[in-house]
């Protein structure tokens, strides 16, 4: 039964980091924090890092805090919840940084219908290169309108 909790409370983890990840850049990045952001859409350096890395150093932190106070007291619900975390980023990073914006050149030549989808709508998010106006959503449960054949 503790495996059932286990694996229940990492998926539920997982899937609540798309929502996260759509809130934070809605209202966070495209808010207050933009001045962290702006890079990832009009680049303005010649560094392959962004300011907009640091949202991904915060979260590796708050998923490493969960592991550590599993490993250092009874909370053992944070072993599942900070590797949901580091889930999600890893997944994050695999489709938005390598097979999106090609910081590592991977995944190329992929070409199907979820392929196009997932690129013909961040490159409507990428239309904007300003704080408004950007549409948000996460990056795997995008609405179906991007998927055409």
């Amino acid at each position: 039964m503790t495996a059932v909790i286990w694996i229940s409370i990492f998926i539920g983890t997982f899937c609540f980091m798309e929502f996260m990840a759509w809130f934070t850049h809605k209202y966070i990045m495209h808010g207050f924090l933009w001045s962290l952001h702006r890079d990832h859409h009009k680049k303005d350096h010649d560094s392959w890092f962004e300011r907009n890395d640091a949202f991904f150093i915060f979260y590796a932190v708050v998923s490493m805090s969960f592991i550590m106070i599993a490993t250092t007291s009874w909370f053992w619900y944070g072993w599942p919840i900070g590797l949901g975390i580091m889930a999600y980023g890893g997944t994050y990073f695999l489709v938005h940084d390598i097979f999106i914006h090609q910081r590592f050149k991977l995944f190329r030549n992929a070409n199907n219908w979820y392929a196009r989808g997932i690129r013909r709508a961040h490159k409507m998010h990428h239309k904007h290169l300003g704080k408004e106006d950007g549409e948000c959503f996460g990056m795997l449960f995008v609405p179906f309108k991007y998927f055409k054949k």
